[in-house]
């Protein structure tokens, strides 16, 4: 834990995790191996499982009330792009790598772009690349984008954060890592 970072009594940070200046709430688990890079949120009773990395700014949602709502929860070896936010029970799937920005919910539409399929809401899918995206949906007033999550890629099971693999996939498809 560097100066600046902020753990509330009641959450729990495992042995081995890093913490830059960020700020861990009550309740909240964040497991072993996992970096929570600067400026980055995790939320009352949020779960972030071994060798995450939650980069600069991400938010990761919290939830104290109301009674039955349903945590954010973030598997293991998955990587948040920085300024991302995993919010409303959301769910990101083990090795799932986020690009920057991403915005996910538990309503959020996500859409793999090989098959067009529409997977399980607010959920990343494991060992895949999944950035923001929109898509036109008629309304009285005109088309308008609505915000959805794209799965531009699977990788293989037990694929480490490459940084560089990463940033190429981004590239592949004209967004930037």
């Amino acid at each position: 834990m560097v100066p600046g970072a902020i753990v509330r009594w009641g959450a729990h940070v495992a042995a081995g995790a890093v913490l830059m200046p960020s700020f861990v709430n009550i309740g909240a688990y964040v497991d072993s191996g996992t970096m929570v890079d600067t400026w980055a949120t995790v939320g009352s009773c949020a779960q972030v499982g071994k060798n995450v990395h939650l980069s600069g700014g991400v938010g990761i949602g919290g939830v104290l009330e109301p009674p039955g709502a349903v945590p954010v929860v973030v598997e293991d070896d998955a990587f948040i792009g920085s300024r991302s936010m995993v919010v409303d029970g959301a769910r990101v799937r083990t090795g799932a790598k986020l690009g920057a920005g991403t915005i996910l919910t538990a309503t959020t539409h996500v859409i793999d772009t090989s098959t067009g399929e529409e997977l399980p809401r607010g959920e990343a899918p494991a060992w895949s690349v999944c950035v923001s995206g929109t898509r036109v949906r008629s309304f009285p007033g005109g088309d308008f984008g609505m915000p959805c999550v794209l799965v531009l890629r699977r990788l293989a099971e037990g694929s480490g954060h490459d940084r560089l693999a990463l940033n190429e996939i981004l590239r592949d498809h004209g967004v930037s890592g």
